[in-house]
């Protein structure tokens, strides 16, 4: 018997992997975090499976059902919004089928930042004027953050923020941020990325707050801060020039 841990992706149905989907098909128990996965994702389940919804359950709650699993020798499909890598609270679960001896695996989603970023049609890269994207999130009641992963610290690099989890802090963020990128720095948020209901919400450190208090939103919603969001005259890659050597390209 197998727990395997699926990353569901940032919301869209279709945006699960091939290998997610094939696994929910397989597996006869499903667990997932209904208050976060779309039900929808569960049509990929096979008729009959046992599908358990974790929102209402503590994490010894979750671990019987593991091994009510284990015993009937049945592998069991563990659905995560988003990708595993972050904020999951698959670190947790792992540690303790690791002390009960049960094996697990892990499939990677698509991740909630590479879902906003297409929903705003942006690379976040952009040559000269950013190549590095921090993902971070400030200190709320499920966990707090360490005392040295500060926004003022990220800040000070210049690099484009993905702030997750965090809406509820937009007027904190605006006030650390400002002094550090300009007010007339880019914002980005996107609510329910990838989501029939996703929208985006567009402006300004100086006026995203405002904007948002005209269009609230109380979860699911992706903060993007940096020079990267608008830059339009930057310079190309050297990746495609006509001149550039590369080991595929060879020009005289």
């Amino acid at each position: 018997m197998t727990v395997h841990f699926i990353g569901a992706g940032p919301g869209a149905v279709d945006l699960i992997t091939v290998r997610g989907r094939d696994l929910l098909a397989r597996c006869p128990v499903c667990l997932y975090a209904g208050s976060i996965v779309p039900r929808e994702m569960l049509d990929y389940c096979a008729p009959g499976t046992r599908r358990i919804d974790t929102a209402y359950l503590s994490l010894e709650e979750i671990d019987r059902e593991y091994v009510r699993a284990d015993r009937a020798g049945q592998d069991v499909a563990r659905l995560h919004s988003g990708d595993l890598s972050v904020w999951s609270a698959v670190a947790e679960q792992m540690r303790r089928l690791d002390a009960l001896g049960i094996d697990y695996t892990l499939t990677p989603g698509v991740p909630s930042f590479a879902a906003a970023a297409a929903a705003l049609k942006r690379e976040l890269t952009i040559p000269e004027v950013a190549q590095s994207l921090i993902l971070t999130r400030v200190s709320g009641r499920a966990s707090k953050m360490p005392e040295r992963e500060t926004l003022a610290h990220f800040g000070k690099t210049g690099a484009t923020l993905a702030i997750h989890l965090a809406i509820h802090a937009l007027d904190q963020i605006v006030h650390e941020l400002s002094p550090l990128y300009g007010e007339d720095c880019p914002v980005a948020i996107v609510v329910h990325a990838s989501w029939p209901q996703e929208r985006i919400v567009r402006g300004t450190l100086a006026d995203i707050a405002e904007r948002m208090r005209a269009e609230p939103a109380e979860r699911t919603a992706l903060i993007f801060v940096g020079r990267s969001l608008e830059a339009e005259n930057f310079r190309n890659s050297a990746l495609y020039n006509a001149d550039y050597q590369r080991r595929f390209r060879n020009r005289a």
